[in-house]
C-alpha cells in the first residue's frame, strides 16, 4: 500500500452531490464501494472517479475509513430494507400523536447508531414527544429533518413533462433560486401552472437554460417593444431566438424578419432595455 495521499470523489445513494475524501490506499478506484465517516456517522458510498491530486480547497478533508467489504454491502442493503419499515412506524407514531407530518424517507447509518427521518410539513412541528417514542422503539439516535417540496421531489423522483427523469433527482445537487423572469427570457407564456414541476414550484430547467437564452437575446429588444424598421414603427409581437427570427406588426401589416436584421436595421433604446433587465433579475418565484 502506498503512503502517497490521494483524493477520492464519492456519491451517496440518497444525494446527487459529490463529496471528496482522502486515502492512502492506492487500490481504490472508480466504481468501488467505500465506508466513510460523515456528520451523520458511518456511511456507505460509491467512488465516482479515479483518485486525483489534492483539490484546491482549504477545508479539512476527512479520510476514507476503508474499502467496503462484502459484509458492509450486506449491512447496507439490510439497512435499506429495515428503513422502509422504520418509515412506516414513524408515520404511524406521528399520526397517533396528531402531528401534521408526512414522513418521506428513513435512513440508517451503516453501523445503525443513528436513523434519520425526513418529513414534509406546512409549519414547524413540536416533535419532542415523538422523539421519545421513536428512541424507545429503535434504541439509537433519532434525527428528524424537515424539508421542502423540492427536496421531496428530488427524493421520490418521477417523470417530467419532457418525458425524462426529473432533473433534481437525476443530477442537480443544490437548488438555485428561480425567477419568473427566467421564463420571460425564454419567451414562454407566463402560465405558472405549466411552468411548474411536480414539486409545485417553477421548473429547475428554467434556471440552467437561463444563461444560454440571456446570451442569445443580449442585443435584442423586449417582447412587445416598439421599434422603428425601414421608416415604419412596429411592435415586436413574437420572437424565436432558436430559429433567429421575429414578427413585427403595426396597424397596416405584419412582417417577418431575422433577428440579425432587427439588430442591424431596427431602432430602439438598447440602454433602456438593458436597465429593465437588470431591475427584473432579482424577482423570484
Amino acid at each position: 500500500m502506498s503512503e502517497t495521499m490521494k483524493y477520492i470523489s464519492v456519491r451517496f445513494e440518497t444525494t446527487n452531490k459529490i463529496y471528496t475524501f482522502s486515502t492512502t490506499d492506492d487500490s481504490i478506484k472508480e466504481n468501488d464501494a467505500v465506508v466513510v465517516e460523515t456528520q451523520r456517522g458511518l456511511e456507505y458510498a460509491m467512488v465516482v472517479a479515479d483518485p486525483f491530486d489534492k483539490p484546491n480547497v482549504d477545508m479539512e478533508i476527512k479520510p476514507i475509513i476503508r474499502k467496503a467489504t462484502a459484509q458492509d454491502k450486506e449491512d447496507f442493503e439490510q439497512n435499506k430494507q429495515d428503513a422502509i419499515e422504520a418509515k412506516q412506524i414513524c408515520q404511524e407514531e406521528s399520526d397517533n400523536l396528531n402531528l401534521e407530518m408526512n414522513i418521506i424517507s428513513a435512513e440508517y447509518t451503516l453501523d445503525r447508531q443513528k436513523i434519520t427521518f425526513i418529513y414534509l410539513a406546512d409549519d414547524r412541528v413540536d416533535f419532542r414527544e415523538l422523539l421519545k417514542v421513536l428512541a424507545s422503539i429503535f434504541h439509537c439516535r433519532i434525527d428528524l429533518r424537515q424539508v421542502g417540496t423540492r427536496d421531496k421531489a428530488k427524493m421520490v423522483s418521477g417523470i417530467g413533462v419532457c418525458g425524462r427523469e426529473l432533473c433534481c433527482a437525476k443530477f442537480i445537487g443544490d437548488f438555485d433560486r428561480i425567477s419568473i423572469n427566467m421564463a420571460k427570457n425564454q419567451f414562454l407564456a407566463l402560465n405558472v401552472q405549466k411552468l411548474s414541476g411536480q414539486c409545485g414550484n417553477l421548473m429547475c430547467c428554467l434556471r440552467f437554460e437561463d444563461e444560454a437564452y440571456k446570451d442569445l437575446r443580449k442585443e435584442l429588444p423586449k417582447l412587445n417593444s416598439r421599434v422603428e424598421y425601414e421608416g415604419e414603427t412596429f411592435k415586436v409581437t413574437s420572437m424565436n431566438v432558436i430559429n433567429q427570427d421575429c414578427k413585427l406588426e403595426n396597424q397596416e401589416h405584419a412582417i417577418f424578419i431575422t433577428l440579425k436584421e432587427l439588430v442591424e436595421k431596427g431602432k430602439y433604446n438598447k440602454q433602456e432595455e438593458k436597465q429593465e433587465d437588470k431591475q427584473e433579475e432579482g424577482v423570484d418565484e
